[in-house]
């Protein structure tokens, strides 16, 4: 293969990622601007807020707990050699704030809700129902994107704060109860140290990481059609794989930059 055929290749390559990256930022905006002039959207909102946000419920709570009861059991180890322990309420309270919450909370609903959502508008463009909606003058993203982003819009933030807060009563459970530390100084040291600035950064994350993984998952789902590498329903399931890594890699780096605006 001589110099020019690489290069062409790469060309070509860059242009297909630029091409793809312009069509999901218009396809976001387009979810976006149909919230507000869809009409009917609230029945499939509601249904679409059941989905994501009362069925992954258990999760969270299973995961929000033993994440707390971890970091106790950590934080405790790390801080008795320091002579600190009494600081290890606002140790666990802002890591779960700050950063594990709305991380954790993200990466877990990509895999529960995010990949169902790319399986299932998926299966509906192979099958050739989502032209149906537009041959029915039904139009398809007001259908199936809009009523997501909204549900995510308002589960994530929701889902994030039960999190910390189960999180914390994991950490109280290991450190109070367990290893023996005072009551009062684990709830003083939460009260004390964590401010609003805290928990608006771990919302903002939150509605961000919404954006992003609800964007994703139903873009992949959307444009299963296009994919260059299989059909089918093959093409489903390669599009949810792609889905799920590409939320939880698209989550981590927009924790770092949103973590670097807000410290």
């Amino acid at each position: 293969m001589s110099f020019w055929d690489i290069c062409t290749r790469i060309g070509r390559n860059m242009r297909y990622r630029v091409d793809a990256l312009g069509a999901f930022a218009l396809f976001l905006l387009s979810g976006l601007r149909h919230i507000f002039d869809s009409r009917r959207i609230l029945p499939r909102t509601l249904r679409q807020l059941y989905v994501i946000g009362c069925q992954s419920l258990f999760v969270i709570l299973l995961i929000g707990i033993f994440c707390g009861m971890v970091l106790g059991l950590q934080g405790y180890y790390t801080l008795v050699s320091f002579g600190s322990v009494g600081l290890l309420g606002s140790a666990i309270s802002l890591t779960l704030i700050r950063e594990l919450g709305p991380v954790l909370t993200a990466i877990m609903l990509t895999g529960r809700a995010g990949s169902s959502m790319t399986a299932e508008i998926g299966v509906m463009r192979i099958s050739d129902q989502i032209d149906a909606l537009d041959v029915m003058d039904i139009n398809s993203m007001a259908y199936l994107v809009s009523p997501r982003l909204l549900a995510a819009l308002i589960s994530y933030p929701l889902l994030t704060a039960v999190f910390d807060v189960i999180g914390i009563i994991g950490g109280y459970l290991t450190g109070v109860l367990m290893l023996g530390i005072n009551e009062g100084t684990y709830f003083y040291r939460i009260e004390s140290s964590v401010t609003m600035a805290d928990v608006e950064g771990g919302f903002i994350k939150s509605v961000v990481f919404a954006l992003l993984v609800t964007a994703v998952c139903c873009y992949e789902g959307y444009m299963t059609h296009k994919r260059r590498d299989s059909m089918g329903p093959e093409a489903v399931g390669t599009a949810t794989t792609e889905a799920v890594v590409a939320s939880c890699v698209l989550i981590l780096a927009a924790d770092y930059v949103l973590t670097s605006m807000l410290l």
